[in-house]
């Protein structure tokens, strides 16, 4: 039974950590049942030797008869070998339990991240799903240990108790009571240990979006002075994650401690009270051999118990932050009414931006984040009374709203994968998902297909002045890119997600800051490139930049969020003073290129 990591995991368990658990075991029920089979088989087969031993010393060995005693010795070595075999046909098995259960969590905890798409990051911090996905995957995995080792466990337990009873029924009530005593005693460590491990998953999860959000945001705050501050801050919730992972690991020690010492005491007694009986001549030589074979063979059965406690509880933890995620859900859409049918009119009234159609609009403000606003508001990504012709936006149906209307943020993902593919990483999910508007130029024959995929990569590269990028790299379009691009400069990926987009071929582009990070001459390229590629379309640009103003046919000038002044980069020029003094002060900014880097 092999794993398909790409099959579909089926719709997950949300009631509780337990039910989680639960539902993972049901999705792969043969092959947990394999699991508790050879491993129940290989644990009473441990037991199996003292009993085959005993028979060896009492039918063999003590009456000299050789014959019983070879033929007793041989089942022993047979039973030895047998084992073996399903030692690891039970290790092999519950290895493939434990990866069914990590890329099923995997895929659920993904899919469902895809799902809550811009509402992701307004419900749960980065933090969280990393911690999700770094820790408790691996742990929720491990505790499925309790489907073979831990059933197996339980089964030789009771065969043991019942070969007990054979020799002595003194011996065997007090082999099958010592396991609740210890539940007793461990019992109440592992629902603390619970609590605290939430408590250090809850800090984990703080900690580690803190880690990225420093990542991410470093030069800036080195600019501001402000790094001391932030690492001083940092190394507090450092040392309070600290301190909570030692409470943790008090408890697990305990844990540990009476898991490996209160076996031995039980063990020590079971072994004292048979040499007393044999001693009493209540019980064969054979079965005193026997009992300290079967107080041997406990200890696995017991270790595995005890370890089967501590792994389920642990893994109920990550269960339930695991379906507390699942538990999210996006904003509800309640959009009944049709979008336009014909190009219209975007309006945002809370910034007075018009954007007619199949114009190139630009938004001039010296505050980038009040253009990143209003794209947002006119993509439906924040509630707003944005308007769509005489529609809100509002009350369209999102899927509409996303198959025309495309947000191209500066900082988009950037997968990894060939570049062909991650140039159309977008555009293949959007259509797979229904979501983007079909192609002008799709080919009506299939056979032409990868053509035309080729043709419509090459005309978006060429948009975003990026064909330089192919020829630089070995293998052109099917070059590895590594996650977020991070074997490229700055200004290749800022091309890439441009080219990317542009490759969707939307309705409406809304793009923020789309060359940045490029230096005059390359900028101007695109520039001229990215109005004749969008001939007809409409495109909204958030952008300072002269060379992107002046090729628009519409500039809206913003202060404090609001439009201030509309007209050509030229006619703003001459009758607005602020407008002239944020381009004049944005060509001043204009950094030099990197050394053999056209594109910064």
């Amino acid at each position: 039974m092999r794993i398909d990591a790409y099959e579909d995991p089926g719709p997950p368990e949300r009631r509780g950590g337990w039910w989680y658990l639960a539902w993972l075991v049901r999705r792969q029920w043969p092959r947990c049942l394999a699991g508790a089979v050879f491993a129940s088989v290989w644990m009473v087969l441990l037991a199996a030797t003292p009993y085959l031993m005993a028979r060896a010393v009492d039918h063999g060995l003590e009456p000299g008869d050789l014959g019983a005693l070879a033929g007793w010795t041989g089942a022993m070595v047979a039973v030895g070998g047998v084992n073996a075999w399903l030692g690891v046909l039970r290790h092999r098995t519950m290895t493939k339990v434990r990866m069914d259960a990590n890329f099923r969590t995997v895929k659920v905890v993904v899919g469902h991240a895809t799902r809550l798409g811009a509402a992701l990051r307004s419900q749960v911090g980065t933090g969280e799903v990393v911690t999700i996905g770094v820790g408790d995957v691996q742990t929720i995995s491990a505790s499925l240990t309790a489907v073979g080792p831990g059933v197996g466990a339980v089964v030789a337990y009771a065969v043991v108790g019942g070969l007990m009873v054979s020799v002595s029924v003194r011996l065997a009530l007090v082999v099958l009571l010592g396991v609740p005593l210890l539940a007793l005693v461990i019992g109440p460590l592992m629902g603390r240990l619970q609590g605290r491990e939430t408590e250090y998953r809850e800090r984990q999860s703080v900690l580690t979006a803190r880690i990225g959000d420093l990542a991410g945001g470093l030069r800036v705050l080195n600019g501001l002075g402000g790094k001391g501050l932030v690492a001083d801050a940092f190394r507090g919730d450092s040392g309070r994650l600290r301190e909570q992972g030692y409470r943790v690991g008090a408890v697990t020690s305990w844990i540990q401690a009476l898991g490996v010492g209160l076996p031995m005491l039980f063990l020590a007694l079971v072994t004292w009270l048979g040499a007393r009986l044999a001693a009493q001549g209540r019980i064969s030589v054979g079965e005193l051999v026997s009992v300290y074979g079967y107080v041997v063979a406990l200890g696995w059965p017991v270790a595995f118990l005890i370890e089967m406690g501590h792994q389920l509880s642990r893994g109920v933890v990550a269960a339930r932050r695991v379906v507390a995620f699942l538990r999210l859900e996006p904003p509800p859409d309640e959009g009944t009414r049709e979008a336009p049918a014909e190009p219209a009119v975007l309006h945002d009234p809370a910034s007075g931006v018009r954007v007619l159609p199949g114009r190139l609009t630009a938004l001039a403000t010296s505050r980038p984040s009040d253009a990143t606003e209003i794209l947002d508001r006119l993509g439906r990504y924040t509630p707003s009374d944005a308007t769509w012709g005489d529609v809100p936006l509002a009350e369209i149906p999102l899927a509409q709203v996303r198959a025309r209307i495309l947000v191209a943020a500066p900082e988009a993902d950037l997968f990894a994968g060939p570049l062909g593919d991650v140039i159309g990483a977008a555009d293949t999910y959007l259509r797979g998902a229904g979501n983007c508007a079909t192609s002008h130029n799709a080919p009506a024959d299939a056979t032409q297909q990868p053509v035309a995929d080729e043709l419509a990569h090459l005309s978006a590269l060429h948009a975003a002045a990026a064909e330089d990028i192919v020829r630089a790299l070995p293998d052109g379009l099917g070059t590895p890119i590594e996650a977020q691009a991070r074997n490229l400069s700055g200004g290749q990926r800022q091309r890439i997600r441009l080219a990317r987009a542009l490759l969707t071929d939307p309705e409406i582009l809304l793009a923020a800051e789309p060359t940045s990070a490029l230096d005059a001459h390359t900028e101007a390229t695109v520039a001229d490139r990215l109005k004749r590629a969008r001939e007809g379309r409409t495109t909204v640009l958030a952008a300072t930049s002269p060379l992107l103003l002046d090729r628009a046919d519409v500039v809206h000038h913003l202060v404090d969020g609001k439009v201030a002044a509309t007209g050509t980069h030229r006619e703003l020029l001459d009758t607005e003073p602020g407008y002239r003094a944020l381009v004049a002060r944005d060509a001043q900014d204009v950094e030099p290129a990197e050394e053999g880097d056209p594109a910064r």
